[in-house]
């Protein structure tokens, strides 16, 4: 499918597509602290060796049952695990652990890169994260935007090649994730994120082989850009044998890129349903 540089722009620019984003990234950072507040997880816990390489980790006051991985959005050029603590909350409530991981950001490091560096950080829940009051043994990774395709690279990862005698990994959420990146060559973004086509192409999941065998769900707002919707309904044709939901993508009605992360917020929402039947 070719787009036209146009088609792109307006495909791809979340802000300008969703004039008001300000006002819920501003909502995404105080329910952030809030939970901080509330939860006081541990704070900038080492998973690897690069500057952006940390998480931070909730802990559930009883018996953990599993471990939420959670990455940010951002096309791997902005915002932090600083806007994303909110997430934890209705985790913590059903005894899962919550590690909000952060990552270095382009045009620092490449995507390629980012991605290693979420590999490190799930290496290191399975390792580390007992002896901090995780639970490596049931492991969901979710992510929103960009952090829903590096969700889905984490699915495509070979993890007997990372030295483990098997998948860290129960299930993964790509929540609006990008999963063919080839039409970002031409995204002005791409000033920063840097992909040629053969780097998009070996980095876009959908055309990967879905090597951790685990249910992958695929979500995205209703709202979104025709883009989005396309990207999501892509990757949930790509990997027939881990659908979920079964029937299709979840399109979360009236949501858009901005607000249809806060729905992570609501336990009862379909998202955080979806996400907690993947445990």
């Amino acid at each position: 499918m070719t787009l036209t540089p146009e088609e792109i722009e307006r495909g791809y620019d979340n802000r300008a597509a969703v004039p008001e984003h300000a006002r819920f990234l501003a909502e995404c950072a105080q329910r952030s602290k809030e939970a901080r507040d509330r939860f006081r997880p541990a704070l900038d816990l080492r998973y690897g060796p690069n500057a952006g390489e940390v998480l931070d980790l909730f802990v559930p006051a009883g018996p953990t049952r599993g471990t939420l991985v959670f990455i940010h959005g951002g096309y791997w050029r902005t915002l932090s695990k600083a806007e994303y603590s909110y997430v934890a909350g209705p985790m913590l409530a059903q005894g899962i652990a919550c590690a909000v991981i952060d990552y270095d950001l382009a045009p620092k490091v490449s995507v390629g890169i980012i991605v290693e560096e979420c590999r490190r950080a799930l290496l290191w829940v399975a390792r580390e994260g007992r002896k901090h009051g995780a639970n490596p043994d049931d492991v969901v990774v979710a992510g929103h935007s960009a952090g829903g395709h590096l969700a889905a690279m984490m699915a495509a990862t070979d993890w007997s090649s990372a030295g483990l005698a098997r998948s860290p990994l129960v299930g993964a959420l790509s929540l609006s994730g990008v999963h063919d990146l080839t039409p970002l060559v031409g995204f002005s973004y791409n000033v920063d994120i840097r992909l040629d086509l053969a780097q998009a192409t070996a980095l876009s999941p959908a055309f990967l082989p879905p090597r951790a065998n685990v249910p992958l769900c695929i979500a995205c707002g209703a709202a979104e850009t025709s883009e989005f919707r396309r990207q999501s309904q892509l990757m949930w044709d790509a990997w027939p044998q881990h659908r979920r939901p079964v029937e299709g993508p979840l399109f979360i009605a009236d949501r858009h890129h901005f607000d249809v992360v806060l729905e992570h917020a609501d336990p009862e929402s379909a998202l955080s349903r979806a996400t907690l039947a993947l445990f």
